[in-house]
C-alpha cells in the first residue's frame, strides 16, 4: 500500500494502458487495480458511418423465410 501511495500516478498509467495489478495490505490481497471497463453507450457520431452503408441485398429474401410474423415486442398490445 505504501508503494501505491508513493507511485500512484505511475500505477494508474499502467492500469490505463491495460495492465491489471493486485494490491496487497500486509501481504494479503486487498484490491485489484486495472483498466476501467469500456463504456456501454456510444455517441451517434461514433457509429454514424455504419448507417451510411448499403443494406444486405438478400435481407428481404431471408426475412421472408421466417415463419413467424415480424412484430414489435415493445408495442402495446
Amino acid at each position: 500500500m505504501r508503494e501505491l501511495r508513493q507511485h500512484a500516478s505511475d500505477y494508474v498509467k499502467r492500469a490505463e494502458a491495460g495492465e491489471t495489478m493486485l494490491i496487497t495490505v500486509a501481504g494479503r490481497p486487498s484490491a485489484i487495480l486495472g483498466p476501467a471497463g469500456r463504456k456501454t453507450w456510444c455517441a451517434f457520431d461514433e457509429v454514424a458511418d455504419i448507417f451510411q452503408t448499403d443494406t444486405d441485398p438478400t435481407w428481404e429474401a431471408d426475412r421472408n423465410l421466417i415463419d413467424d410474423p415480424i412484430a414489435d415486442p415493445w408495442a402495446s398490445r
